[in-house]
């Protein structure tokens, strides 16, 4: 499902969390405590995070939930992640082909299309139906979860947010309609803060 925001006041905002690699923001820029954090996963990335780590969790979460479930992350497997998640926008399978090949580790694009298959239905990267691309999974997802994910449109970044909240409303709202939700995910195009902000400078 992808929805398109408008601007809203700053008394209008919704109260989602935004974290970076260190601190969670919450409406109008106030530290959130550590049970909003919990519900909450993740955001956009704080432009000065720890890049580097940020890609090594992503791969060591795969490696350990693939190896909880008996699983092979063979190497293009782990390398399609990788590049998903040196990226912090959603990239294209062809995208993906190319910087394999600018990195002299050519591989056709259907073994890619085979590689993100799997990662996705392991959970481990996501599909942005709105944009045909992929996203590294930045965490785990309880079962009632529901991933939001916020697009900017002017710089493509792209935060992922956890909630379960959203999760039991979303499951509520199914019963009632008797209807069996597939892919419980739901886009929401927008502009970033700091997009948002560097817009109003230029006013």
């Amino acid at each position: 499902m992808a929805l398109m925001s408008e601007p809203v006041a700053e008394s209008a905002r919704p109260s989602y969390i935004l974290c970076d690699a260190a601190i969670c923001y919450g409406p109008l820029g106030q530290v959130a405590n550590g049970d909003i954090m919990s519900q909450m996963h993740s955001g956009f990335p704080h432009p000065d995070h720890d890049h580097g780590s940020c890609v090594s969790e992503t791969l060591a979460r795969a490696e350990e939930a693939c190896g909880a479930r008996g699983l092979r992350l063979t190497p293009l497997r782990r390398r399609v992640l990788e590049i998903l998640a040196e990226s912090h926008a959603p990239l294209g399978a062809y995208d993906i082909v190319e910087k394999l090949k600018k990195a002299k580790e050519s591989s056709p694009a259907m073994s890619v299309y085979r590689a993100l298959e799997f990662l996705t239905g392991e959970g481990l990267a996501h599909r942005i139906e709105s944009k045909n691309a992929f996203l590294a999974c930045t965490g785990g997802h309880e079962g009632d979860d529901i991933v939001l994910f916020m697009l900017c449109e002017r710089c493509g970044t792209v935060a992922e947010i956890n909630s379960s909240a959203l999760g039991r409303d979303l499951a509520q709202a199914a019963k009632a309609a008797h209807f069996t939700p597939k892919v419980p995910v739901l886009e929401v195009s927008g502009l970033c803060g700091r997009c948002r902000e560097s817009g109003a400078r230029r006013k």
